[in-house]
């Protein structure tokens, strides 16, 4: 078998239907060495089990036991090598472990990641209850997920709001291949329409109609991106991080643009960053258009998130 020529190639083995087997005595032994460069890479190392979960049928039991240490055979989805390789790009290049097994989890969903999308982050799983809960009540309704990305927040509408048509649009051709992707994953590809393009610019077919309007935009300040662990800066899209000067500019977009989109007690919905709630507030009331402005808090106390009506 060909060895991997580069780093693209050794992540093209995780897409391959077939399986590679290594003794549970040499895979003991990495893993303790893999968990050992973790703490002193400071790096969690937890990582290294989950990296283990994912390329093996092993569960959190069975590495929790050590029972598989005495087992003469284990299954890998990568080889042996390649599963060595891949750890050193998370120690020493510091890529992402969602990245390199393709997928990491959010809500309900196992989701396919890459370089070219934001991973979701646990606290933008909030979004969606919110949504549900601020939600207006009508039977067959349209909402859109901007800046849709890996399509987290177009599933999570999607699997909330049955009845609705989600419109998921990113200015990303490679993001919205992925997101289509998790979407046929979970048999939802019927029900959200994906379009390319800058924020609602895409939906000019639906000026008037749509029922709530969700987006985890950038919001990151410029200067502050740079600034970043390495994971971050290195690995993760600056465009779907880089929010201008003061990480208002796309926020601001949304709220100039989303009034001739959203009906008549539509829903206004963002994610921010720590600081950034007084600044969205004032940018709503000075428009006009919008009331029952909200902020809310993430698990971390943090005020994340932004609510608000369409007049």
């Amino acid at each position: 078998m060909a060895q991997p020529s580069s780093k693209q190639d050794e992540l093209s083995f995780l897409d391959q239907e077939r399986e590679f087997v290594v003794s549970g005595k040499d895979l003991w032994d990495w893993w303790q060495w893999a968990r050992q460069e973790a703490i002193a890479y400071e790096i969690s190392p937890n990582e290294a089990d989950w990296l283990l979960q994912a390329l093996t049928n092993l569960d959190r039991l069975a590495l929790r036991l050590g029972s598989f240490q005495d087992r003469d055979q284990v299954q890998l989805k990568v080889p042996q090598h390649t599963l060595k390789s891949l750890w050193q790009q998370r120690i020493k290049q510091r890529v992402p472990v969602q990245y390199l097994v393709g997928e990491t989890t959010w809500r309900e969903f196992s989701l396919q990641v890459s370089p070219a999308v934001l991973i979701p982050r646990p606290e933008t799983e909030l979004l969606i209850d919110l949504a549900i809960t601020h939600s207006p009540t009508h039977s067959c309704s349209h909402w859109t997920d901007l800046g849709t990305g890996s399509g987290a927040i177009a599933l999570g509408l999607a699997t909330a709001f049955p009845d609705a048509t989600i419109h998921a649009v990113d200015v990303s051709a490679e993001a919205l291949a992925i997101a289509q992707a998790n979407a046929a994953a979970y048999q939802l590809i019927e029900r959200i329409h994906f379009y390319q393009g800058s924020w609602l610019e895409p939906l000019s077919h639906l000026k008037g109609q749509l029922s709530g309007m969700v987006s985890n935009p950038p919001y990151i300040p410029s200067q502050q991106v740079l600034e970043l662990q390495l994971e971050v800066t290195q690995h993760e899209p600056h465009l779907a991080l880089d929010g201008g000067t003061d990480g208002l500019d796309c926020i601001r977009q949304l709220v100039a643009a989303a009034p001739d989109y959203l009906q008549s007690g539509g829903l206004w919905m963002v994610e921010m960053m720590a600081g950034q709630a007084e600044a969205v507030v004032d940018l709503l009331q000075q428009n006009g258009n919008y009331i029952d402005i909200q902020i809310h808090h993430d698990l971390a106390g943090i005020e994340r998130f932004a609510i608000a009506r369409r007049t």
